[in-house]
């Protein structure tokens, strides 16, 4: 797909994602914008997930560790033409579209996650059931580098190291912000790129914000062959949105009136 295409598409999921947690006056905006891109190159250039396949097993699937980021996650199936819930029922009683993705629920969520961590130990399930299978469908986990500080990771990575599970990839949304603060003022679980290493996956990092380099980085991870791939994204947290990015305090907070009216503003067009 064109990248003007893709940047399209990424301007409309970012839209509504500030609509959605606008419309709740609740939901997690900042990590949601900022992996709008890697989510938007997941759904429409690099898996094989369309509205014939999102129901059977026998399709890639993509697994959001960092459950509170489903706005980005809802609005990508959207665009996509995957979900058929209204977004304006986001968070909402009785809706599907809870704030942590229901897999029972949803079409097209793959994992229910919220729990921090868990995220890659559900992608190496998966992975090593498609190997068991002769299955040639990938499994792809987007895990935030807060959510790095949970040991379940790292144990996870161990397991799909020990299987060469190449038909896995593990996206680290590295935006250097969590919900207290920088990530290396909370626990400091930095450098991701040599832990992981360390723990014998192939590693790319690229700007998770730029169509360009995440086309080179899961092209290079579909070569990687006996080891899974991490793929380190260099990220802004709030990304499109002026006052948003950098800021952590839009980790969980909605914007009221103005705020929202000053983000539909710098969505008018890419920037």
């Amino acid at each position: 797909m064109d990248i003007n295409e893709l940047k399209s598409h990424a301007l409309n999921i970012r839209r509504n994602i500030v609509q959605m947690v606008y419309d709740a006056q609740s939901g997690h905006p900042g990590g949601s914008l900022g992996a709008a891109d890697i989510l938007t190159y997941l759904y429409f250039e690099e898996m094989n997930v369309n509205r014939d396949n999102v129901a059977s097993t026998n399709r890639d699937r993509f697994v959001l560790s960092k459950g509170h980021c489903s706005p980005a996650l809802y609005a990508v199936l959207h665009e996509a033409g995957l979900l058929d819930e209204d977004l304006k029922t986001f968070r909402q009683i009785n809706s599907k579209l809870q704030g942590h993705p229901n897999m029972n629920y949803v079409d097209g969520v793959d994992m229910s996650t919220g729990s921090l961590g868990q995220g890659i130990s559900c992608g190496v399930g998966m992975a090593i059931a498609n190997k068991l299978d002769n299955s040639d469908n990938r499994v792809y986990v987007l895990c935030g580098d807060g959510e790095s500080e949970e040991g379940i990771v790292w144990e996870a990575l161990m397991a799909a190291c020990h299987y060469k599970l190449d038909n896995m990839c593990i996206i680290f949304d590295q935006n250097g912000l969590q919900i207290d603060g920088d990530v290396q003022e909370v626990i400091g679980p930095l450098p991701l790129k040599e832990k992981a290493a360390a723990f014998g996956a192939a590693v790319v990092e690229c700007n998770g914000n730029d169509f360009e380099e995440l086309d080179k980085a899961f092209k290079a991870a579909r070569e990687n062959k006996g080891v899974p791939t991490v793929i380190i994204a260099h990220t802004v947290k709030g990304k499109g949105v002026s006052y948003m990015e950098n800021n952590y305090a839009w980790h969980g907070a909605a914007p009221k009136e103005e705020d929202y009216k000053i983000a539909m503003e710098d969505l008018k067009e890419v920037r």
